[in-house]
């Protein structure tokens, strides 16, 4: 009987390990990140702060079908007009709510790749080699001079 119990209660803390494991999933973009990939040298402009109600409309996610109440939090850094360069992670209440705004997220470069090809042609490059990762309820978007080295402040080599 004791050895069963043991097999038993040995099986429930794998379960339990295996639920609590931190997969990338679990992992979320911070203040942190933010502040890493701001302090890497990876953009050529100090970037401006914008609010995450300016962000909202920016960035179109309204007409996603998200809620407001939806996004938590935000950290937002964009050029003030003579770059297209920007940093922003947005925090959500549910990994449902963060891809739906990913793919709003997406949708928004494209169309600053449009907006931007006869207006500021050596923008194009930095749009298309954007940088757009969901982590569990955070999604990151950042436009870069320097995209490697934005990476590399948050995501070294092993």
């Amino acid at each position: 009987m004791r050895k069963s119990w043991n097999w038993t209660l040995a099986l429930l803390c794998a379960l339990l390990l295996s639920a609590c494991g931190g997969g990338t999933d679990q992992a979320v973009w911070t203040s942190d990140h933010v502040q890493d990939i701001l302090n890497s040298g990876a953009f050529s402009e100090e970037l401006e702060t914008l609010d995450c109600d300016t962000a909202w409309m920016l960035y179109g996610l309204a007409e996603t079908g998200l809620e407001r109440e939806q996004l938590v939090s935000g950290e937002i850094y964009r050029s003030a007009g003579a770059t297209c360069e920007e940093l922003t992670v947005l925090s959500f209440n549910s990994e449902d709510a963060a891809k739906t705004a990913a793919d709003a997220l997406e949708t928004y470069v494209q169309s600053q790749i449009e907006a931007n090809r006869d207006y500021r042609p050596a923008e194009i490059p930095k749009l298309e080699h954007n940088w757009l990762e969901r982590r569990g309820a955070t999604v990151l978007l950042a436009v870069a001079n320097e995209p490697e080295t934005a990476h590399a402040a948050v995501e070294p080599d092993p």
